[in-house]
């Protein structure tokens, strides 16, 4: 964890001296902190996931080298050597990582990018789920209010019913039915429709009650979408989509708005033993550096497609590209197009300025019969037919396979980087092979 100002912080009580490692020849070679030659709030997004974590530099690698080691040698000085007690937490001198279930050098990094980019401290977990388990162990809330959203999640929330009887409360539940130390949590996109929902209205409602507002904003990470403007007290990925990015890794994460609270979720980390593996922390670091270019893309290209989609069911196509024949097709297979860059009633009121920079790579499509959903997906040659979201390649995946709250006429679009005309005419070839298998079924009935 690293606070938002570029510097690299000891936690516990601030008005206390902590006893502070010598300097090491490694410590030499750090670059320049940043922060003493820029504001940092002046940098970008982009700027930022390069170069936050330029204050851990200990060689002179332009990439940063992979970590994977589970342990690390204690300093051959003696009088470099303190108990335990005295060691600041985490500790962050290159030299001071001990065991790898605490820090280490990779997750240090990617935790310190993502420190200034969510702009407040942050942890990283084994996997999005390993960090709202961690939420919900720290907070041990007696309540619970959840709407709709992905299912881990809810099965989490099962877990701790079961253990400690926690009750668990509808989202748009009375607000006097929450009380002080509740937790409200939302998701917003939600999983798997990708609508949005405001944040300031949920806030409202939890503080009104002194309970807190959780946001799970895996579908709209920087710099779609930053929730603590809305009052959200904690947010949440799973690093393993838009984080990650290639699929490749697992990872969760927790920022926190009050700092005070890092120091037990860190202890707390420790011992339910969630923390990411060294390489999964050097994938993350790799991955974020280009979080803003990927995502706004994705983002982009999901919002023309879903605009042509829709303007094939409303019978407004212009600006589309679509031929009159293609919004035919489209017409006939599709029903239903949900993204959050189709609720124009919320446009002035809150989701502009929720989300000023796009509305999410991730949308859904309801298909005229279970059967055009189950037989799309083989249909399509750009389109992986696998579940998760948030990687670099386009990912469509018929949801009751893997979420049985879902309908079966539904489909998740994960928009990768691809480009939007040939994920557009994969879509609609698609849409004309299962028009040609239909007309064949009625011939021969």
């Amino acid at each position: 964890m690293a606070t938002t100002n570029g510097t690299l912080p000891h936690h516990g009580d601030s008005s206390s001296e902590a006893p502070q490692p010598a300097p090491t020849s490694a410590d030499s070679q750090r670059i320049e902190d940043l922060a003493e030659h820029f504001d940092l709030s002046s940098l970008s997004a982009s700027t930022l996931a390069i170069h936050a974590d330029d204050p851990l530099n200990v060689v002179h690698d332009v990439a940063p080298p992979i970590h994977v080691s589970t342990t690390f040698r204690y300093d051959k000085d003696p009088s470099q050597l303190r108990p335990y007690h005295e060691r600041p937490e985490p500790i962050f001198a290159p030299t001071e990582h001990n065991y790898s279930r605490h820090t280490t050098h990779s997750t240090s990094r990617l935790e310190t990018i993502l420190a200034v980019l969510l702009k407040n401290p942050c942890l990283t977990y084994s996997s999005g789920l390993a960090a709202f388990n961690a939420l919900i162990t720290f907070l041990n809330p007696k309540r619970v209010a959840i709407g709709a959203g992905y299912h881990g999640c809810h099965g989490v929330l099962r877990l701790h019913q079961r253990l400690s009887g926690l009750q668990l409360l509808p989202l748009d539940c009375k607000p006097e039915d929450l009380q002080e130390g509740d937790l409200l949590h939302l998701e917003t996109p939600v999983n798997p429709t990708g609508l949005a929902f405001d944040i300031q209205h949920y806030a409202d409602i939890a503080h009104s009650r002194g309970a807190y507002l959780s946001v799970d904003s895996t579908f709209a990470p920087p710099p779609l979408q930053d929730p603590f403007k809305h009052g959200a007290d904690i947010v949440m990925h799973s690093g393993t989509k838009y984080i990650g990015g290639h699929s490749d890794m697992l990872c969760g994460v927790l920022a926190v708005k009050q700092k005070e609270w890092i120091p037990k979720m860190l202890q707390d980390r420790v011992y339910l033993g969630s923390v990411m593996g060294g390489l999964e922390g050097w994938l993350g670091v790799r991955s974020i550096r280009t979080l803003e270019l990927r995502v706004m893309k994705q983002s982009e290209t999901a919002r023309r497609i879903v605009d042509a989609l829709d303007g094939a069911l409303t019978g407004h196509t212009v600006g589309t590209g679509l031929s009159l024949s293609d919004a035919e097709i489209i017409k006939s297979v599709v029903k239903q197009v949900h993204h959050a860059s189709l609720q124009t009633k919320d446009y002035k009121t809150w989701l502009k300025k929720q989300m000023p920079n796009g509305y999410g790579p991730v949308f859904s499509i309801v298909l005229k019969s279970p059967d055009f959903a189950r037989a799309l997906p083989s249909k399509l040659h750009l389109f992986h037919h696998a579940t998760s979201l948030g990687g670099i390649e386009s990912l469509i995946e018929w949801r009751t396979m893997t979420d049985s709250t879902v309908e079966k006429d539904l489909l998740r679009v994960s928009v990768g980087i691809e480009d939007e005309k040939d994920l557009l005419d994969d879509l609609i070839q698609g849409f004309k092979a299962l028009n040609a298998i239909n007309a064949i079924n009625g011939t021969s009935s």
